[in-house]
């Protein structure tokens, strides 16, 4: 706490007078071990430079799913209080518009003198300009990397992409970020900027580059149970707190079930995390293959928040922007068939194949927790989260253990700018993450909730209740086995009939909030 009043008083003054840009990069899908300074034998120096730099931190959560996930970024609220995702089993508002008091938060940045700017994936209400920004490269087809067919400039329909050309997704993404920030250096030099890059790698489908992808071309020979254990080893060398690798869940397989898709994509797909020894010598170098194209699309990733980050340093924007990366969920179990379809006889990972990771994979992806995007459990909802920012973290390589939560975000943003709601309908239920720059907190959220497709849980005081869809409640103290092995419910009833209260309590709160 000294450390902390210490920082504070040296630093507010200057942040009184100088408002820093903000760089909030979102990826698709990213497991959380699936970077390099997370555990991950994938190169991503960019972002490893970052960390090393800046801070990691290990318990910080999404909602585990895309699109509450945005919503509760840009708005600063739990999706169910805006409108953005259903409870079910209660009745209240459907999936839909966000209420008026609940702005993004590019339009409320625009009042702190903040030139904004989103670019790549959207998946909110309205549209993007529409919606408070003042630019905008709206990537909107997520089943085509490669010729995409509806995107849209500051929001208006652009042509589709042809097929055959050079373009691809995450280079796009990093080109026209690029310009837009070469654009607010010409026309918009003295304003600071907020920037919102979404990324959609590594969602599925995985297409990658095929000079990305022969990097990886044998390092998932070994199969996914090896490569899970070696991420667990690397986490620990990397001085994460030591936890449990939870054990693999033979049974669950993807969260919706496709099977004509499954006959399309042919006898080497498997939709659940079998021994690696159990697979057929074809099926193997089916499912090595697309681990490698995943990793192929989470380089390139890197590659080009490199080029980004070249931008700013040339800019001399890059010592005073705070760069915050995440991911909007854990990685996917999901396997199905979109777009223009699988070809199964052209190259994997090219435009015309249409490929998923798969719970194989994933379970690897999520290491070291149980279950994937879309559950409640740690692996569907734990993301990575690295905060760089050089004259406002003066810490370089240190670890945060605070649990926090994508509803921290937009409260952070507006603490940073000096800015203040007159009258807002709602408190948010984040809190700013600036104490945590310097160091972490005890007690600095009272409870955080979860809901998502009948999926639910609630984390207090390191206790966590969590129940899949139609599932009996569990209970687990995630202070000593964040990983979720030991199910406590039977030994503590009173403490988890405490939290499911807590629950329900938080659950009709947000649905009668979201009725205003």
């Amino acid at each position: 706490m000294i450390k902390l009043l210490i920082a504070l008083i040296f630093w507010a003054p200057a942040l009184a007078t100088e408002k820093p840009n903000i760089l909030l990069i979102l990826a698709d899908d990213l497991g959380y071990s699936d970077l390099g300074c997370y555990g991950s034998e994938i190169s991503t120096p960019n972002l490893d430079s970052l960390a090393e730099n800046g801070l990691r931190f290990t318990n910080f959560y999404n909602t585990a799913r895309c699109w509450p996930t945005r919503a509760a970024i840009l708005t600063g609220y739990y999706p169910q209080q805006v409108r953005r995702d259903t409870i079910k089993g209660k009745q209240g508002p459907r999936k839909g518009k966000r209420p008026s008091w609940a702005p993004l938060a590019p339009a409320l940045l625009k009042s702190a003198g903040y030139r904004t700017y989103h670019i790549g994936k959207w998946h909110i209400d309205g549209m993007p300009v529409a919606s408070g920004f003042d630019r905008s490269y709206y990537l909107k087809d997520q089943s085509r990397f490669f010729n995409p067919e509806t995107h849209h400039l500051d929001d208006k329909l652009l042509p589709p992409v042809k097929k055959g050309t050079p373009f691809y997704a995450t280079t796009e993404l990093a080109n026209r970020t690029i310009g837009f920030l070469t654009e607010h250096e010409s026309q918009h030099q003295g304003s600071p900027f907020f920037t919102y890059l979404a990324f959609a790698a590594p969602h599925f489908p995985l297409h990658a580059l095929p000079e990305d992808i022969a990097k990886y071309e044998n390092t998932y020979t070994s199969g996914w149970e090896t490569i899970r254990t070696k991420r667990h080893q690397h986490m620990s060398e990397l001085g994460f707190p030591k936890i449990n690798l939870s054990p693999v869940i033979p049974n669950l397989g993807p969260p919706y079930h496709f099977p004509d898709h499954l006959k399309i994509l042919g006898p080497n797909e498997v939709n659940r995390p079998l021994p690696w020894a159990s697979l057929t010598a074809s099926q193997q170098a089916f499912q090595a293959r697309k681990m490698a194209i995943h990793a192929a699309m989470i380089e390139r990733m890197d590659q080009e928040i490199g080029r980004v980050i070249s931008h700013l340093k040339k800019t001399n924007r890059f010592d005073d922007t705070l760069i915050l990366f995440l991911s909007d969920n854990g990685a996917s179990a999901e396997i199905m068939v979109r777009g223009d379809g699988h070809e199964p006889t052209a190259p994997m990972g090219s435009a015309a194949t249409y490929l998923c990771l798969g719970p194989g994979w994933s379970t690897t992806a999520n290491t070291p927790f149980r279950k994937h995007k879309t559950w409640t459990h740690e692996g569907g909802i734990a993301t990575p989260l690295i905060a760089h920012w050089p004259k406002g973290i003066t810490a370089k390589k240190e670890f945060r253990h605070t649990p926090a939560h994508v509803i921290d975000v937009l409260p952070t943003l507006l603490n940073l700018t000096g800015l203040k709601r007159d009258s807002p309908a709602l408190t948010f239920p984040g809190k700013s993450l600036l104490p945590l720059f310097f160091e972490d907190q005890k007690n600095f959220h009272q409870a955080l909730w979860w809901c998502h497709e009948g999926h639910n849980a609630i984390l207090r005081d390191g206790w966590k209740a969590v129940s899949s869809h139609k599932e009996p409640w569990e209970l687990y103290k995630l202070t000593k086995d964040r990983s979720e092995t030991q199910n406590l419910a039977a030994k503590h009833p009173d403490k988890l009939k405490s939290l499911i209260t807590l629950w329900n309590k938080r659950a009709d709160q947000y649905l009668a909030e979201a009725k205003k």
